[in-house]
């Protein structure tokens, strides 16, 4: 008997227990969502990985940048991975793992925006971007090669260095929303 068989003879146990009808949906609707879940159909972070999947391994991304900031490469490198740490069950491997992720920050840079009347800039725009490349060895139909990039705009009175770690921490969020969802999501 495979484990939908024993699924279904579970619930059919528990509503024949059940004599109150809210406990009976209750019990439906719990047992429905675990039936998917294990199904690798849905997760509840809205991953959608194919059951067959049990490893994940992130290289470094190196800084090819023009301006380098010194930690972005390890900030990117320790949020892919702690991304998939914490919203999926996969396996984290140092190389080789069922999805594999490589990759480079290609920009780094600041430039004006909203010039006001007098020509000078009311608001800089730091922007990043990523080059990733996603390598599925159970769907290749998945793989990629992509650029992702993202910016924030803040005050031109303010100098970088006083606001960079709170723009980086944020740019650096939705890169990695924008990987996670491109390679496992699938919306």
């Amino acid at each position: 008997m495979n484990s939908a068989s024993l699924n279904v003879l579970y619930i059919e146990k528990l509503m024949n227990m059940a004599s109150n009808k809210k406990i009976y949906i209750f019990i439906a609707i719990i047992s429905l969502i675990f039936s998917l879940s294990a199904c690798g159909i849905y997760s509840f972070t809205g991953a959608s990985i194919d059951p067959n999947v049990k490893t994940v391994s992130i290289d470094y991304f190196q800084n090819q940048a023009t301006l380098v900031n010194p930690s972005l490469s390890q900030t990117i490198t320790e949020a892919l991975k702690d991304r998939f740490l914490n919203r999926t069950s996969l396996r984290l491997v140092d190389e080789e793992g069922d999805l594999q992720f490589s990759g480079a920050i290609t920009s780094y840079h600041t430039s004006p925006q909203a010039i006001t009347g007098d020509q000078t800039a009311a608001l800089n725009r730091l922007t990043i971007t990523v080059r990733v490349t996603f390598v599925n060895l159970i769907d290749e139909k998945s793989n990629f090669n992509t650029s992702f990039s993202r910016y924030v705009d803040y005050d031109s009175s303010l100098n970088l260095s006083e606001v960079e770690d709170s723009l980086v921490e944020e740019i650096v969020k939705d890169l990695i929303d924008d990987i996670f969802n491109r390679s496992v999501v699938n919306w």
